[in-house]
């Protein structure tokens, strides 16, 4: 696909990427050569269906596996070959995550929980780091709440503020709304939107097309490779339906 960005260097860019597994007596084509390029400022949604590979390949480019065989880079990197420690540290300095589960800390405030990953890596300025994060997703007044006091799609603007704190390169998002009603949907959808504009790569994965119709870019993998990769036509602006379903329930409120 060409893109708007083709000037700048890939922030990612992965060639003929492949994932065996093998389980007993058969071997499983995870992946079966994908290639791919990501630029700075992208938006890009990753859509397959289960079993298709897009799992593993979220793994991949969030170094949490290594492919079979293949070159990835990122930021100028081949994390390709790199063992476990190496890749610890490429996550916790280049990528920030978003999981569907939330994964936060029951016993542990909003603040406390985009703290931690930053206790990890000692830095000194984690407080200050965390509110403003926290106070960029709309939640500076939930410092002090623990996640039994937000609602849904609150727990997971507190993970996207973890995912900011530490500035990362790229926010790799799973299904960041699988667990959330539409409307909470629309509203971290509308962040991810905002954080976009800003000038921050997103990459997420998600199986639902009008989750995916949000982002600017879609890449559809089967079995194991990439199907198509083309801009995102019409668009969806989560910002304008929030607005509209609000609006909506006002007036379901009213009659």
């Amino acid at each position: 696909m060409t893109t708007n960005n083709e000037l700048a260097p890939a922030m990612l860019s992965l060639r003929d990427i492949k994932k065996t597994y093998v389980m007993g007596d058969q071997t499983v084509h995870a992946l079966a050569g994908v290639d791919l390029d990501i630029y700075p400022g992208e938006f890009v949604a990753i859509m397959g269906p289960s079993g298709s590979g897009k799992s593993t390949l979220m793994h991949i480019i969030g170094c949490l596996d290594v492919p079979t065989s293949g070159s990835y880079l990122l930021d100028g990197l081949e994390v390709a070959e790199m063992d476990d420690y190496e890749l610890a540290d490429v996550r916790n300095k280049k990528i920030g995550f978003v999981f569907q589960g939330f994964n936060l800390l029951a016993r542990t405030t909003a603040l406390q929980n985009v703290e931690l990953p930053m206790v990890y890596g000692r830095r000194k300025d984690r407080t200050e780091r965390a509110t403003a994060a926290l106070e960029r997703v709309g939640l500076g007044n939930r410092l002090d709440h623990k996640p039994n006091q937000l609602s849904g799609g609150q727990q997971q603007r507190v993970a996207i503020a973890r995912a900011l704190a530490s500035d990362p390169l790229l926010i790799l998002a799973d299904e960041p709304t699988g667990n959330l009603a539409s409307l909470q949907s629309e509203e971290v959808m509308q962040i991810f939107q905002e954080l976009n504009d800003e000038g921050i790569t997103i990459v997420m994965v998600t199986h639902e097309p009008e989750i995916g119709r949000h982002c600017k870019r879609m890449v559809s993998i089967k079995d194991g490779r990439v199907l198509r990769d083309e801009a995102v036509e019409s668009r969806l602006i989560a910002k304008d339906i929030v607005e509209e379903m609000r609006r909506e329930h006002q007036e379901l409120q009213t009659a």
